[in-house]
């Protein structure tokens, strides 16, 4: 908040000059943000506040709170109001049906001012904040603001239709012109609250007033509004109208219900001395039942344990006073009673009061120690896992990247899952509204800017969380999501497949131990749009997600020139187990003795239905069953293929001799001839 060192000065006395309001602020957890001198020669100072502090959110504020660490005296301005010579009631009938979002709303009626320039005295203060001043009404308005911090309004009374101020939720489609010579009206919703006559919104409620019931030179009578609005539903608001004010800003920080006669009395006495004009009727007050005082205990003893510094009962009940908490020490020592000020709405809990004998004590006469000792927890097995992963897949060329989780609409679209939609933020000017549904979209836009840029060949991965809307609630799915073209700089598809599973094969043996079963099924009426061909990925039985090649359409859609294939999949459940369970075997004394098998056989016969067939043979001595590679090409015919596997014999007593295998890949054979209609090239 930018502040008058004048204007504070208004209030305290002795006075304070410029360094020492700023070093006694910046004390207090309200620190310098910048200084200046005005048009008028006067020296301002920009004060940064915290979002719970809006009782600073004025000079008598700042005031307040250099008054009582500097055991100053602050002067209050005067707000005495004549004595009314009748009861008669306010003028204006004043309505108020949503309690919830305005909790109580003040009206007072002053007829026969004379809208005029304001006096010199009220136009320097307001020059030096940088305002500039418009006519002695709007300033008596903004003077009262800037000095207690409740945001009040006049309206034109001759323009209010029946004589009636209704608080009201707003028609949808109903529209609203804001003051502002460049303003231009806006459709309102039935998300937004107005202040309105009998026929039309004449302010939209905490944020701005309407042009149509301004005060202009020729205005005689006037209604004077003073009243506070739910925080939430003004920044709602003020956000989906992209409209902003000083009023706004300090409703969004709380202005309490109890905190408004103070400025109301203050605003009346003001125009009344400087415009002229007589008060008529009482004051209109419509709302809820004003919250009584909120009543917080502090234990002296706690106080002191949390500070580290001996602080006497006398101390704090000193401190606390300067503050008008109404301090009451208890006969036996063992608490201070105290009453919070309406203004502080920070102020809650024991250790808010703890806060602010600190503030005042000074936070420099904490004790510190020069050592802290820290234990650190050991890392979770999420957080091992999870790391032993990102080494795993960055050793095998990875790129891991951090990516935002708001995508286009379009983007969002093509991953989602069947029967759900995607979660959007609410912000209509937003161009990617949406929550991603699959990193994977994000993991393509990173690579095609890399492409653009000179970096064709790229593998990426990034561990993060998609989203969508299902049924009646939001699902966040933590993922590890892999993006490649092929290792070897080809353009083949196959090849970009065949390096992405074997990745994931790597990734999934770190979390899952060697000895897991990873299957990867074939993709076939429920393989998603998004991929061209892909498996589901099964780890022990447990679909844990898919693989593939990305459909060409999506991948023209991101500029992509050549084939990718990605993984995405879910690990948390395996996480939880990290490290899987894992024992030590002796090493073999016997050398083994291996033999490719090249089998030729139909292009639907999946490299597992052959793996299986050869272990279902049940070999002695056979130690493992590894793929090699496939071949296609004319000598093996149309729609044929021929696959290669490598079988790894071994005994542990003694060396195993070429004519021991030999009979048992001869009954292997006859039974993968069998079972996969296979022909044998070469053994």
């Amino acid at each position: 908040m930018r502040t008058s060192v004048l204007w504070i000065n208004d209030y305290l006395l002795p006075t304070a000059d410029a360094s020492e309001q700023a070093k006694v602020l910046t004390a207090l957890g309200l620190p310098l943000d910048g200084e200046g001198t005005a048009e008028n020669g006067e020296a301002w100072q920009e004060i940064e506040t915290t979002s719970n502090r809006g009782d600073c959110l004025s000079h008598v504020g700042m005031a307040r709170e250099i008054a009582a660490s500097t055991g100053r005296t602050l002067k209050l301005p005067s707000h005495a109001l004549p004595t009314l010579t009748n009861a008669a009631a306010c003028p204006i009938k004043v309505t108020n049906a949503e309690h919830a979002f305005c909790p109580r709303y003040t009206a007072r009626v002053i007829t026969g001012v004379k809208v005029g320039p304001s006096p010199e005295w009220l136009q320097r203060r307001l020059i030096a904040i940088g305002q500039v001043p418009r006519n002695n009404i709007v300033d008596a308005t903004n003077f009262v603001l800037f000095e207690l911090g409740q945001p009040t309004h006049v309206f034109d009374m001759a323009t209010l239709a029946g004589a009636e101020i209704r608080i009201r939720r707003a028609t949808a489609g109903e529209k609203f012109l804001p003051l502002g010579a460049d303003a231009k009206a806006i459709t309102l919703t039935s998300d937004d609250f107005v202040i309105a006559d009998a026929a039309q919104p004449i302010a939209l409620a905490g944020i701005k007033g309407g042009a149509l019931a301004s005060v202009t030179a020729t205005t005689t009578d006037i209604v004077l509004e003073a009243a506070t609005f739910d925080p939430a539903r003004v920044r709602a608001s003020s956000r989906r109208h992209g409209i902003s004010s000083d009023s706004s800003y300090r409703f969004e920080r709380t202005v309490h219900p109890a905190d408004i006669d103070l400025a109301a009395a203050r605003l009346a006495a003001l125009i009344l001395e400087i415009a002229g004009g007589t008060l008529v009727g009482a004051v209109a007050d419509v709302g809820a039942v004003i919250p009584a005082s909120l009543r917080v205990s502090l234990r002296p003893a706690r106080c002191r344990a949390l500070l580290g510094t001996a602080v006497s009962d006398a101390r704090m009940v000193e401190l606390l006073n300067k503050l008008d908490f109404q301090p009451s020490l208890r006969a036996d020592g063992s608490a201070i009673d105290c009453i919070v000020p309406p203004r502080r709405v920070d102020v809650t809990r024991e250790v808010d009061l703890i806060e602010e004998i600190c503030r005042l004590a000074g936070i420099e006469s904490i004790p510190v120690t020069d050592t802290i000792a820290v234990r650190l927890p050991a890392p979770s097995p999420i957080e091992r896992g999870t790391r032993a992963v990102k080494a795993t897949l960055a050793s095998l060329g990875f790129v891991e990247t951090i990516t935002h989780s708001l995508v286009s609409d379009k983007a969002a679209a093509v991953f989602l899952p069947q029967g759900a939609s995607a979660l959007r933020v609410d912000d209509a000017t937003a161009g990617e509204p949406a929550l991603r549904t699959s990193v994977l979209s994000s993991l393509m836009h990173v690579k095609s800017h890399n492409q653009s840029n000179g970096t064709p060949s790229l593998a990426l991965f990034e561990i993060a969380s998609a989203f969508h809307w299902e049924g009646k609630s939001h699902r966040e799915r933590p993922t590890l999501a892999m993006l490649s073209d092929a290792c070897d700089g080809s353009r083949d598809a196959q090849s970009a497949y065949r390096f992405i599973r074997a990745s994931v094969e790597r990734a999934l043996r770190v979390v899952a131990g060697r000895a897991c079963a990873i299957e990867f099924q074939p993709l076939t009426a429920d393989c998603p749009t998004w991929l061209l061909a892909g498996a589901r990925v099964v780890v022990d039985g447990v679909s844990v997600g898919v693989a593939g090649v990305v459909a060409a359409a999506l991948q023209k859609t991101h500029g992509l020139d050549r084939p990718v294939a990605c993984a995405e999949l879910t690990l948390r459940g395996l996480l939880l187990n990290f490290p899987p369970e894992s024992s030590a075997t002796e090493l073999p004394a016997f050398p083994a003795t291996d033999r490719d098998v090249s089998a030729i056989v139909a292009e639907s016969v999946a490299w597992g239905a052959i793996e299986q067939s050869i272990l279902a043979s049940t070999l002695a001595d056979l130690e493992s069953v590894q793929f090699v590679g496939v071949f296609r090409g004319k000598q093996i015919g149309e729609g044929k293929k021929s696959v290669t596997a490598r079988l790894r014999f071994r005994r542990t007593d003694g060396t195993l001799r070429a004519e021991d295998v030999e009979p048992r890949i001869a009954s292997m054979l006859e039974r993968l001839k069998h079972e996969t209609n296979a022909e044998i090239r070469s053994v």
